[in-house]
């Protein structure tokens, strides 16, 4: 898949090198191919970084994809510099007039704090209002996953008793849903969080449909059974050493932290970290885009009905 991207976006080199199909904005307007437009509202602190795993994510179908990264316009982000921002990013109170084939909203370093205290929690209830109406399907990754969850049906996180770090095994509920389909059984997929939500508790919400989850880490994959909203519990998108950088962070100033769980060969930090979920990964991004966005999405986007 081309990904389309601002001319000078620093992702755009890394991706080429890794022989990924990136196609800037000059040769995108020659081609006469309507794109799939992807939003990314980026709430993680070191934005570049996500960036460049989201991207990674998005790359491997043939579809065209044009991104759009936004931010919220009620915080202000004190990890990127504001050159890259005003560079690369648009506030989405900018773009409420634009309807969206997809959207993506990440994680947020804000679990602990309940939804209500946070800074730009109205922002993102507007958000998730506006998603009704002008997106096709809204993919939520972990913090985002959470406070989708709450927003949309009323379902709480609560505190671990120690944090979910690692990567966790998780089973396949329901092979006849095409999010999952080329999964196998067993699957991987990181996690690093302090909360978790219940798995009884989405369960028992009549419209959301569970795809995959595990003992250890709970619920991994659920969504609406419209497909218009689609929960991630972890981070499928991480590369191989976002766990290694976090964990190692952490002790480097003095925070109690365990070591990653099924990370290490032998659970020792100086070998090469484990890549074990990233096929699984890209197939969860391609089959959203494939079934829930591609096939869903109107070709000439005027408006879609409130879902």
């Amino acid at each position: 898949m081309p990904i389309r991207t601002q001319n000078d976006l620093p992702a755009k080199a890394i991706l080429e090198h890794e022989n990924i199909f990136v196609m800037d904005e000059n040769r995108s307007t020659h081609q006469d191919i309507r794109p799939i437009s992807i939003g990314i509202l980026n709430l993680m602190p070191l934005k570049e970084a996500t960036e460049l795993q989201l991207l990674r994510s998005l790359s491997n179908t043939p579809l065209q994809v044009d991104v759009t990264f936004l931010t919220v316009g009620s915080h202000e982000s004190k990890n990127t510099s504001k050159t890259h921002l005003n560079n690369f990013y648009e506030k989405i109170e900018d773009v409420y007039d634009r309807y969206f084939d997809g959207l993506i909203i990440t994680g947020a370093p804000l679990e602990q704090m309940p939804f209500e205290e946070v800074e730009y929690w109205d922002e993102m209830c507007k958000i998730f209002e506006w998603t009704k109406t002008h997106v096709t399907s809204t993919l939520h990754l972990c913090w985002g996953c959470q406070a989708g969850l709450y927003y949309r049906y009323g379902i709480d996180k609560y505190d671990l008793d120690e944090k979910k770090f690692g990567v966790f095994p998780h089973q396949v509920l329901n092979r006849k849903i095409p999010l999952v389909r080329g999964f196998d059984d067993v699957f991987y997929a990181p996690h690093s969080r302090h909360t978790g939500v219940r798995t009884e508790d989405i369960e028992a919400c009549e419209d959301l449909v569970v795809c995959a989850k595990g003992e250890e880490a709970g619920v991994f994959l659920c969504m609406s059974k419209d497909g218009s909203n689609i929960f991630v519990m972890g981070h499928p998108e991480y590369d191989r050493y976002t766990l290694d950088s976090e964990y190692k962070r952490d002790l480097g100033k003095g925070l109690e932290i365990a070591m990653p769980e099924n990370y290490y060969p032998d659970d020792d930090p100086e070998q090469k970290p484990l890549l074990q979920w990233r096929s699984h990964g890209n197939i969860l991004y391609s089959n959203w885009l494939n079934y829930y966005v591609y096939q869903n999405t109107p070709y000439e986007w005027n408006k879609i009905s409130e879902k």
